[in-house]
């Protein structure tokens, strides 16, 4: 059997496709997945993926060669690219050995209010991993979806997407509208607007989030803004120790779609009840 080609210059085609990638982020079309996990996840989730280029360590480990096993029976070739090539293409500390460039998942907006919905705003969200992790976050604790409103961090970049760990793949969201144009959905189909808010009225663990039920997380040290102020059924704050005076958004966002998981009485895989 031919050893399969190794390459080894920045002029090759495939490394300057990915690099032009790597230079401007996710395109409307395409996101670059690094790493066996998340090109598992991706597949796992039916992504379509184009193409991928692997180190020749890769198939050396038991998750990357369990990856390229799946590329392979999905009709993904892939291209060997030297160590260095494929590391300077890597934002991580440790290259992961494995990069696939997969087509962006699009998720009707419907979706998000399938059965009792618990949907999750991100109001302007720029921070990435920050996203990623509510997305993870929101997924655990079984949300409907998700609104990212205008502002917001793209959950296919690089640290959204090792934030969420595949969770963006799956969770479905809507990206772009206005926060006046979710409250008005959300209004619409008769949805309790909740925000957090760190001088609410209501403790998060006390408050009724049993019914259909929207969370509003604002943006990093903006806060909640005005329409949701105005709009909020209810807010709700998430007592703290003091001299600490604020939570990750992320955190923050867990703990109370948490909360909500546990009142709808929630019990997660291979839980004892």
């Amino acid at each position: 059997m031919a050893v399969p080609e190794v390459v080894q210059s920045r002029a090759n085609p495939l490394y300057r496709r990915l690099r032009a990638l790597v230079d401007r982020g996710a395109s409307k079309d395409v996101c670059l997945l690094e790493g066996p996990k998340l090109v598992l996840e991706a597949i796992g989730a039916g992504l379509l993926l184009r193409e991928a280029a692997a180190a020749p360590r890769a198939a050396r480990t038991s998750a990357g060669a369990q990856a390229m096993e799946a590329l392979a029976a999905n009709g993904v070739s892939v291209r060997r690219l030297s160590e260095p090539l494929l590391a300077s293409l890597s934002e991580a500390e440790t290259a992961q050995g494995l990069l696939a460039v997969a087509e962006r998942p699009t998720f009707a907006e419907e979706r998000i209010f399938d059965g009792t919905p618990l949907v999750v705003v991100a109001d302007a969200i720029q921070n990435p991993g920050n996203l990623g992790g509510l997305l993870r976050s929101a997924e655990a604790a079984g949300a409907t979806g998700a609104f990212l409103t205008a502002g917001s961090a793209d959950p296919f970049s690089w640290k959204a997407l090792r934030g969420s760990m595949g969770s963006a793949f799956r969770l479905p969201h809507v990206r772009g509208h206005t926060l006046v144009a979710v409250l008005d959905a959300l209004e619409g189909r008769g949805i309790r607007v909740v925000a957090t808010a760190a001088d609410g009225e209501t403790r998060y663990d006390v408050a009724d989030l049993r019914g259909a039920v929207a969370v509003v997380v604002g943006g990093e040290g903006a806060g909640i803004a005005a329409p949701v102020q105005a709009r909020a059924a209810a807010r709700v704050r998430i007592p703290l120790q003091e001299p600490v005076e604020s939570l990750n958004v992320g955190v923050a966002a867990a703990l109370v779609l948490f909360e909500a998981a546990r009142q709808r009485g929630f019990a997660p895989r291979g839980s004892r009840r």
